[in-house]
């Protein structure tokens, strides 16, 4: 793959793979503690903290890449906390289109896991509850061996997802090549410039099989998943 894409447009990739990665892992907790909450737990703001977690998917992703240049600038009411206290700074950097691919997947994540969460029968954590366990513990030893193909899959399809993200990263991080041009900004950059249809057909083929490869992994791996808990 390197002699077929030049430097550039392997740093693209690259830095994809890598934002992709860290949107994941990062939010991969928060994701399962979420999903987990709105299945199972009764809360006053339960429906209010749904709509905020699926709003990604319904608002076009530059407003929430403007949202998240207003909340994490280094002016934002967030962004200026990080900055002055820790030195942290999101906007226009690598970091920053990592907070912005995790928060367009975030809800794709939620979802596998909560579908999860709800095909798991609750008089099975009963029980082991009746026994003694703690409710972390019943979640570690119950609850997650359980759900852990859907966890896999939202994760995968996160991935996936970032991989794709777009609209949101571009507002919030711009276009800045070697920093912030991750696959789909650099095949928007090469189809702004005459000639560049070559090098940005090269680019969505890449895009496409990473696309393809993640979401056969994500059944592979939850069908066997699957089949191992079921021979269990």
């Amino acid at each position: 793959m390197t002699d077929w894409l030049s430097p550039d447009e392997w740093r693209a990739v690259a830095l994809s793979l890598r934002v992709s990665l860290w949107a994941v892992a990062a939010s991969l907790p928060f994701g399962i503690l979420t999903a987990y909450a709105l299945a199972r737990w009764e809360f006053r703001g339960k429906q209010m903290l749904n709509g905020i977690v699926h709003l990604p998917l319904i608002l076009p992703p530059v407003v929430t890449g403007y949202l998240l240049l207003l909340t994490f600038g280094r002016k934002g009411a967030v962004g200026q906390i990080l900055d002055q206290w820790f030195g942290i700074v999101l906007a226009f950097r690598w970091t920053g289109a990592a907070l912005a691919a995790a928060v367009m997947a975030f809800p794709l994540m939620v979802r596998a896991i909560r579908l999860a969460v709800e095909a798991v029968d609750p008089k099975l954590e009963q029980a082991a509850g009746t026994l003694g366990a703690s409710r972390p513990w019943v979640f570690l030893t119950v609850t997650l061996p359980l759900i852990l193909p859907g966890v896999l899959a939202g994760t995968i399809l996160a991935f996936a997802k970032a991989m794709g993200e777009f609209g949101a990263t571009i507002t919030f991080v711009s276009n800045i090549p070697g920093q912030t041009q991750t696959l789909p900004s650099a095949i928007y950059a090469f189809l702004q410039v005459p000639g560049g249809e070559k090098e940005a057909a090269r680019l969505v083929l890449v895009a496409v099989g990473i696309a393809m490869a993640a979401l056969m992994l994500s059944e592979w791996i939850s069908r066997a998943v699957a089949r191992r808990i079921a021979g269990t």
